[in-house]
C-alpha cells in the first residue's frame, strides 16, 4: 500500500530514514524499548526561532515505545470483543431449551438467531460512519451500552416476539463495537507490531466462546437457577441471559472511565494537542521506572480532515437536513468502490459473504444439532421433529449438548496461538485463504461422517480453522483502508457479512427439518468460494497504516 503523508508542511515530506538514522535490519522492540530512535527527526521552525520536531502518526506511535499501556489496551479491548461474541452466541445456547418456553418452530429459530444479525448489520455502517466523524471511543461506550442493556432485557420477554425485538436492538449495539474496535486498537499499534497485537486481540473472540459455552453448561442444566418473577417463570435459560449481558456493561464502563480518544483520528481531526496528551499518556505508562523523558515535539495533522469534521459539526447543527446527512454518509460507500480500493473492496465484500454466511449459519445451529445426534449419527441423520410445538420436550436439561458445546469452543485455541505466531511471518491474505479451504474440507466431512464422535472431532477441527480466517480477516481489514475510511469500510463489509448470517440461519431454520445437507453443502461450497476469491487480496504484511 502505498503511504499517504497527511500535512501541510513541507518540512514533514522529507525522508525520515538519511544519514545515520537506524536502518531496518538493526530495529528490536522489547517490553517498555523505543522502537526507534529519533533524537533529530523532521525540524520546524516556530515564529519565535524555536525549532520543534513534527512528527507523522507512525513516528509517533514509534517515539512513544511499546509496552505496559498496549498490554492493558489489549485487556480492555478484547474484553469488549469477548462481550462481543458473549451476546452473539448466547443466542444459541439457550435455543434446545427456550424453544419449549416460547413454543418455537425450527423457522422460529432461524429468526431468532437472524434478528441478531439483523440488528448487527443495521448498526455496523452506522455505528462505522459515526466513528470516523465523532470519534472512536464514544461510538465504542454507546454501543456497547445498547448492547447490554437489551440484552439484559430480552431475560424478562415474556413473548417471542418482545424477545426477537430486544435480540435485534441489542444486535445494533453489537453491530458497531466489533468493527470500531479493530479500527481504534490498531490505531495505538508500532507497524512491526501491529499483525500480532491485532490477532492477540481476535483470541479473545475465542474467550467469548469459552466464556457463553461454560456458562450455559453452568447455569442452563441447573434447577436452582429457576424461580418465579410475578407471572413470569424465569428459567435457567433466562438468568443465562442475564449473565451474558454483564460484559458488555462493564466494558463500556472501561471506556468510559479509563481508555483515550484514537491518536489516529485525532491528528485526522486536526485535534494536535489532544493527540499528543495521548501519546505522551502511551510513553508515560510504555517507560513507566525506566527514568525516560518524551522530548517535545509537533505533530504532522490533516487540515483537509478538520475540515470535513467542522463541515459535519455544521451540519449536524442545523435541522431538516437529514437527507443530506444521508447522502453525505453514504459517500464512504462510494469511496471504497472507487479507484485503487474498487478492486480490493469487490473480494473483501466476496469473503464477508461467504465467511458469514458459512461460520455463523452453521456455528449458530452447532447446540441444536447436537441435541438431535444424542441417540447417535451425523447431524442430519436426526431430522424428525414432532409436528406440534407443545409435544416438545426440553426438560431435564440434558448436560451433553452444552459440554459438546464448550468442547468446540475450546478448540478455538489452537488456531489463535497459531495466528499469533505466523502472522507477521506469512501474512494474512495467506492464512485467510488457506484457513477457509480448510474449513471447507472439514464442513463437508462433517455431513459425510456417520457417528456423533466423528462428527464431534471435525467440528472442533472446523472450530480452531475457520478462526484463523477470522483473524486473518481482522487484520488484513484494518490495513486495506485509510484513516477517514477505515471504520465506515470495515463497518460496511461487517453489514454485508450479517445479511449472510440472516441468509444463513434463514436456511438453516427452513432447511433442518427436511433437507439438512442442503444448508450444511452450500457452506461448503461458500467457504471453498471465499478461499480462492482470497487469493486476489493485496499482501498488506507489516505495511504502514494511511
Amino acid at each position: 500500500m502505498s503511504r499517504h503523508a497527511h500535512t501541510g508542511d513541507t518540512e514533514a515530506r522529507e525522508p525520515l530514514l538519511t544519514g545515520d538514522y537506524l536502518q531496518p535490519d538493526e530495529l528490536d522492540s522489547d517490553e517498555g524499548e523505543i522502537i526507534f530512535d529519533r533524537s533529530a527527526s523532521n525540524i520546524t521552525h516556530d515564529a519565535d526561532g524555536s525549532s520543534q520536531r513534527r512528527l507523522t502518526f507512525e513516528e509517533a506511535v514509534e517515539e512513544a515505545g511499546f509496552g505496559l499501556f498496549h498490554w492493558l489496551l489489549l485487556l480492555v479491548c478484547g474484553w469488549a470483543n469477548a462481550s462481543d461474541a458473549i451476546e452473539i452466541l448466547c443466542v444459541s445456547f439457550l435455543l434446545p431449551t427456550a424453544r419449549c418456553d416460547l413454543l418455537l418452530s425450527s423457522s422460529d429459530m432461524g429468526l431468532l438467531t437472524a434478528s441478531i444479525f439483523l440488528g448487527m448489520m443495521v448498526g455496523g455502517y452506522m455505528w462505522g460512519y459515526l466513528a470516523d466523524q465523532r470519534g472512536r471511543r464514544k461510538v465504542l461506550v454507546v454501543s456497547l451500552t445498547v448492547n447490554g442493556l437489551f440484552g439484559g432485557l430480552s431475560s424478562m420477554a415474556p413473548w417471542f416476539w418482545l424477545f426477537l425485538l430486544l435480540r435485534f436492538i441489542s444486535g445494533v449495539g453489537v453491530g458497531g463495537s466489533i468493527p470500531v474496535i479493530f479500527s481504534y486498537f490498531s490505531e495505538f499499534m508500532p507497524r512491526l507490531r501491529r499483525g500480532a497485537m491485532i490477532s492477540a486481540l481476535a483470541t479473545f473472540w475465542m474467550a467469548g466462546n469459552i466464556v457463553a459455552a461454560g456458562l450455559a453448561w453452568l447455569v442452563i442444566p441447573r434447577t436452582w437457577a429457576h424461580f418465579s418473577l410475578g407471572r413470569l417463570d424465569f428459567q435457567s435459560w433466562r438468568v443465562f441471559v442475564v449473565l451474558c449481558s454483564v460484559p458488555s456493561i462493564t466494558s463500556a464502563l472501561l471506556f468510559k472511565l479509563l481508555m483515550p480518544e484514537s491518536p489516529k483520528f485525532l491528528m485526522e481531526a486536526g485535534r494536535e494537542k489532544e493527540a499528543i496528551h495521548v501519546f505522551r499518556l502511551m510513553f508515560a505508562l510504555n517507560m513507566w521506572r525506566k527514568g525516560k523523558t518524551l522530548p517535545e515535539f509537533g505533530l504532522c495533522t490533516s487540515s483537509k480532515q478538520r475540515g470535513k469534521q467542522d463541515e459535519t459539526k455544521t451540519w449536524s447543527s442545523h435541522k431538516g437536513r437529514l437527507g443530506s446527512i444521508v447522502k453525505k454518509g453514504l459517500v464512504p460507500i462510494k469511496q471504497i468502490f472507487d479507484g485503487s480500493l474498487k478492486s480490493r473492496s469487490i473480494v473483501l465484500l466476496i469473503i464477508f459473504y461467504c465467511i458469514s454466511f458459512g461460520y455463523y449459519g452453521l456455528w449458530m445451529w452447532f447446540p441444536e444439532l447436537f441435541a438431535r445426534m444424542e441417540d447417535g449419527g451425523s447431524p442430519c441423520a436426526n431430522v424428525s421433529r414432532p409436528p406440534s410445538l407443545s409435544d416438545q420436550n426440553c426438560y431435564p436439561v440434558k448436560t451433553a449438548v452444552y459440554m459438546e458445546g464448550f468442547i468446540i469452543a475450546a478448540s478455538n485455541l489452537p488456531g489463535n496461538i497459531f495466528t499469533i505466531l505466523m502472522m507477521d511471518g506469512i501474512g494474512g491474505k495467506a492464512l485467510l485463504s488457506c484457513s477457509l479451504l480448510v474449513s471447507s474440507l472439514s464442513v463437508f466431512l462433517i455431513y459425510v461422517v456417520q457417528t456423533k464422535a466423528q462428527s464431534l472431532a471435525l467440528s472442533c477441527v472446523f472450530s480452531g480453522v475457520s478462526v484463523i480466517a477470522w483473524n486473518a480477516l481482522d487484520v488484513v481489514g484494518t490495513e486495506l483502508y485509510p484513516t477517514q475510511l477505515r471504520s465506515s469500510a470495515l463497518g460496511f463489509f461487517t453489514g454485508v457479512g450479517r445479511v449472510a448470517a440472516i441468509m444463513g440461519n434463514v436456511v438453516f431454520g427452513n432447511l433442518v427439518d427436511t433437507n439438512c445437507a442442503v444448508p450444511v453443502l452450500l457452506v461448503s461450497a461458500l467457504l471453498l468460494t471465499g478461499g480462492l476469491v482470497a487469493l486476489l487480496l493485496p499482501q498488506t504484511r507489516q505495511t504502514e497504516l494511511t
